[in-house]
């Protein structure tokens, strides 16, 4: 029976395997890892390109003009001259920070018609790879005897601040990144170099609502109809090297831009995407799963929808407070919608059985193995039992984190610690900078109505005792009115108001002041809740890091032929596959691309949603396409591939067989929400906008012809 038991599992782990080596579309591969294996995969979808072409950091290559967009996008160069594609969601930060109630860019798009008028956007970056290097053995002969994994990430920790520090000394120049990432579970380490460009200018914005068309509503879904884009340009110095913000700067001459594809494309046609996708989890067993989904997941869905619900009401009924809620809101509900549907595919996938079945085999390859496999003989149980009892820790932290950080000031109170009188004589106008930046997107009074909703979630999700400091107060004083309470703060705190914040700061008993208001007082409450239950659950991580480093090691050494490409960091990642539909459920079958047919079909007059600015809606009503029409005469919205991404691949290029762009991807759809942890190959797809409906929005509404002569059209 036994033996039996293990021919089965052994049977089931090797079709799982078989099953992802066979799926070609599967995995964000390093392009300096690329094997043989993968490049004829790429040949056998259609690829043209030598691979020298496609990654190179010695000589131009299509890599070279994708970059990091910010914090947390990716984008491509596509001209001589600097200029970048991204997301509309990419830029909206940016966009936002140039609007106003009467220049209101996120409502009616920007146009630049020269170079003299486009926008400077302090703080954005734009990051060029330079360099990427293998110290693994460097960073791993470092460590001495640990005493536990804690301790050897820690010593870790350090030997690549070394490292990072001595690369950055041999540079000897300003607007240089260097870090070492891990790969592999913290199994490989890279460094990798990046020139930071800090001069980055707004050149293009569509109206929002055809950059957000669909809104929260079509957020993750297909058929979508959202042309998701923003153009932007990079500035340098007059040595085309990365500088501050100058008059004086001049548009960077990049190593290589990107050619754009006007032709079109056919189901089946090979797809590709190049970008810096964040984080995934493809390795972690069953209950790490389970306490994504209810530990983390949950307390997420539950505190963001009471939050979102109330700024949506405020924002849906003031353009100013849409304006500065705007980029705040989409942040939000962007991660809350992914958790909700992450939660249901991984339920509707059984994701939770098939990684059962492979931790069960491989506890079985692991216990025969005797002393070759020891290292690996119950770490999955240490784990589990590690889970176990962090879970309920962490699902009160997430409550406490989600509904303090909604709560606007408590963030601002907090925050205001680091401000004293000494300072602000010696570094006033830098900090009075700072504050009003802080300040500009918020508005006491709707915060006065999120903290009330927050502190009741919060009372009934977690534990009494944890957040007694918080409610004892509260229901001695107020009857236990979180209502009364909040209204009361706001009304004696000086924390929401910046100009009381301002004055008080000038005053030589300010740390004094601060420290008897009584918001700063709850922003203490709080952490003083939060702390203790961070160090409560930081033993707990020790077996986890150890095990989920063991079990992929583990996993390779079982089985050594299976394609196990590292989980995303926010490193440069490419991915290939081909165009193609998909059918969610039986009798539904979706098409592979979308016109703006279906546009037209969904426009609702005066929707914050589904309305269409009217300059944009004629033209789309008109029809007159032009060169950018697809062969079938139609205008094309947006199409989807089986390109395996996730949250950072934002802005991302999609390249054709012959490297050029065709698209910008922008999103994934809601029946594989589960793609972070589970590539699923029949159902998840990247959600594509075609740059035929770009180039029209900038050529045709945008009437831009300027931008156009810069791209190389083919």
């Amino acid at each position: 029976m036994k033996q039996l038991l293990r021919k089965g599992l052994l049977f089931a782990a090797a079709s799982l395997a078989l099953s992802i080596q066979m799926k070609a579309d599967k995995g964000m591969w390093l392009l300096n890892e690329l094997t043989k294996e993968n490049i004829a995969q790429m040949k056998g979808l259609g690829f043209r390109l030598p691979i020298d072409s496609l990654y190179s950091l010695d000589k131009p290559s299509v890599a070279n003009s994708v970059v990091i967009f910010g914090r947390g996008c990716t984008g491509v160069t596509v001209s001589g001259k600097g200029l970048v594609f991204t997301n509309h969601h990419c830029g909206f930060d940016a966009i936002q920070s140039q609007s106003s109630v009467d220049h209101d860019y996120l409502r009616d798009g920007f146009v630049s018609q020269s170079f003299q008028e486009e926008l400077p956007i302090e703080g954005l970056t734009v990051s060029y790879l330079s360099s990427i290097t293998d110290v693994t053995k460097q960073v791993l002969s470092g460590v001495k005897k640990p005493k536990d994994e804690l301790d050897r990430l820690s010593q870790i920790q350090k030997i690549c601040q070394q490292i990072e520090v001595t690369e950055l000394r041999r540079h000897k120049g300003d607007h240089k990144r260097v870090e070492v990432r891990p790969y592999y579970s913290n199994n490989k380490y890279y460094l990798l170099t990046y020139d930071v460009f800090p001069d980055v200018r707004l050149v293009f914005a569509p109206p929002g609502s055809v950059g957000k068309f669909g809104g929260d509503t079509d957020n993750w879904m297909w058929p979508r109809h959202t042309g998701d884009f923003s153009v932007f340009r990079v500035y340098a110095g007059k040595d085309n090297q990365p500088a501050e913000y100058s008059k004086e700067n001049v548009p960077f001459q990049p190593k290589y831009f990107a050619t754009i594809s006007t032709e079109g494309y056919e189901k089946g046609d090979f797809a590709m995407t190049i970008g810096f996708p964040g984080s995934t989890s493809r390795y972690i067993p069953s209950f790490a799963i389970e306490n994504r989904m209810k530990d983390q997941n949950e307390p997420r869905i539950e505190v963001r929808g009471i939050k979102q619900a109330i700024w949506s009401k405020a924002m849906n009924a003031d353009q100013a407070t849409r304006i500065k809620y705007a980029s705040k809101y989409a942040r939000s509900s962007n991660y809350w919608k992914n958790s909700i549907g992450m939660n249901k595919a991984l339920v509707k996938l059984d994701v939770l059985g098939q990684k059962r079945v492979e931790e069960a085999a491989f506890e079985m390859w692991a216990n025969e193995g005797g002393k070759r496999t020891k290292q690996y003989q119950g770490i999955l149980s240490e784990m589990e039992a590690a889970y176990k009892i962090l879970g309920g820790l962490q699902r009160e932290a997430m409550y406490l984190n989600e509904a303090f950080n909604g709560a606007e000031i408590i963030a601002l109170a907090y925050g205001l610690k680091d401000v004293t009188y000494k300072d602000m004589q010696s570094n006033g106008e830098k900090i009075r900078s700072g504050i009003e930046d802080v300040y500009k997107d918020y508005i006491p009074t709707l915060d006065e109505e999120v903290l009330p909703a927050m502190l009741d979630v919060v009372r009934l999700r977690v534990s009494r005792d944890r957040i007694a400091p918080i409610f004892d107060l509260i229901d001695k004083e107020y009857g236990g009115d979180t209502k009364a309470y909040a209204k009361d703060l706001f009304v004696k705190s000086i924390v929401p108001y910046k100009e009381k914040v301002l004055a008080a700061a000038q005053r030589p008993d300010f740390a004094e002041v601060l420290a008897n208001d009584p918001a700063y007082k709850l922003s203490q409450l709080v952490r003083g809740i939060l702390s203790p239950l961070q160090l409560a659950m930081k033993p707990l991580t020790e077996p986890i890091q150890r095990g989920n480093r063991l079990y992929f090691a583990g996993r390779k050494e079982m089985n050594p032929s299976q394609p196990m490409p590292s989980d995303a960091n926010s490193t440069m990642r490419m991915s290939y596959g081909s165009i193609k539909g998909y059918s969610p459920a039986d009798a539904v079958t979706y098409d592979y691309f979308t016109t703006t047919r279906g546009l037209l079909e969904k426009y609702t007059p005066g929707s914050p949603e589904f309305d269409i600015l009217p300059s944009f809606l004629d033209l789309v009503r008109e029809g007159s396409w032009g060169r950018w029409a697809d062969k079938d005469g139609k205008l094309h919205i947006a199409f989807i591939s089986n390109n395996d991404i996730t949250g950072g691949n934002s802005g991302s290029p999609v390249f054709d067989k012959n490297g050029r762009v065709f698209g910008l991807a922008f999103d994934g759809n809601w029946e594989a929400m589960s793609g972070d942890i589970e590539f699923e190959h029949q159902l998840q797809r990247t959600i594509v906008v075609d740059i035929r409906y770009v180039l029209f929005a900038i050529d045709v509404w945008g009437r831009c012809p300027r931008l156009i002569e810069e791209l190389s059209l083919r």
